[in-house]
C-alpha cells in the first residue's frame, strides 16, 4: 500500500511561512552579507518562527549539533514526522538555499526529488541522503517520489510555491501547520493563489504545546 503525500510547514500568525524573500546567496553564499540590515531581519524572523524546533533533541541530533536538547511533544512530532518519510520532493529555490546551508550529512537520509529544468547528475550525500533532479514536472518527480519510499509516506518538502503547485494539483492528502506565535507583516504566504474551490480540508488533530499549536487536517476534493 502506498503510503501519504504530505507537507508540514511552521507558520506565523498573520500566515506567512518565510520572511521577505532575500536572494539565497546573500544568505547563506560564501560572500554572505551578514551586516545588510534586510538579511538581519531575515534570519532574525526565520529563527522567531522556528523557535519551536531549535531546542529540541532530535533537531539537534539530526543536524548534528551537539548533545542534549528539549524532550516533550514538539521532539516527539519532529522525530515521528521525520521517520514517515521514505523520500521527498522539493522546488529548485529550496534546493539552492539548502545546498549553501545544508551540512554535508544533509538532514534527509532518504532520496530526495527536486523539481528544476536544470539537468544534472544526482548528487549523493552522506548519511543516505541523495539529490535526484526531475526536469518533467512535479507529477512526475513524485511518482519517482512514491516509488522510492515503497510503504513510507512522500514529504512536500518546499518551498511554498513548490506546495501550493501540489496542493492546486490535488496531490496532497494530508499537512500540518506549526502555528507560532509571531507577526510578519510582509512575507511569503503559504496558501496565496490556492484553488479554494476544488479543495475541502477536515481536522485531523490539534496539539498545542508550551511554544506553537501543531494543527493537522487531511485534504479532500471539494
Amino acid at each position: 500500500m502506498a503510503g501519504k503525500v504530505f507537507f508540514g510547514v511552521s507558520i506565523s500568525l498573520d500566515g506567512f511561512i518565510a520572511p521577505e524573500a532575500v536572494p539565497v546567496e546573500d544568505l547563506f553564499g560564501p560572500e554572505k552579507k551578514e551586516d545588510d540590515p534586510k538579511v538581519r531581519r531575515w534570519m532574525a524572523q526565520w529563527m522567531e518562527l522556528h523557535q519551536a524546533a531549535f531546542p529540541q533533541r532530535f533537531f539537534r541530533e539530526n543536524l548534528k549539533l551537539g548533545k542534549g536538547g528539549e524532550e516533550g511533544r514538539d521532539n516527539d512530532i519532529a522525530r515521528a514526522t521525520h521517520e514517515r518519510i521514505g523520500a521527498s520532493v522539493m522546488g529548485k529555490r529550496m534546493f539552492d538555499a539548502g545546498e549553501l546551508s545544508w551540512p554535508e550529512d544533509a538532514p534527509f537520509h532518504t532520496p530526495v526529488f527536486v523539481v528544476t529544468h536544470e539537468k544534472r547528475d544526482p548528487w549523493e550525500r552522506p548519511g543516505g541522503t541523495t539529490f535526484h533532479f526531475v526536469n518533467d514536472g512535479i507529477e512526475a518527480a513524485l511518482d519517482r517520489a512514491r516509488e522510492a519510499a515503497g510503504e513510507r509516506d512522500v514529504r512536500i518538502a518546499g518551498g511554498g510555491e513548490t506546495i501550493l503547485e501540489y496542493m492546486n494539483a490535488g496531490l496532497i492528502d494530508e499537512f500540518t501547520i506549526t502555528l507560532s506565535p509571531v507577526l510578519f507583516g510582509t512575507g511569503v504566504r503559504l496558501f496565496e493563489g490556492v484553488n479554494a474551490d476544488h479543495i475541502a480540508l477536515e481536522p485531523v488533530h490539534t496539539d498545542p504545546t508550551p511554544r506553537v499549536t501543531h494543527l493537522t487536517y487531511t485534504v479532500h476534493k471539494r
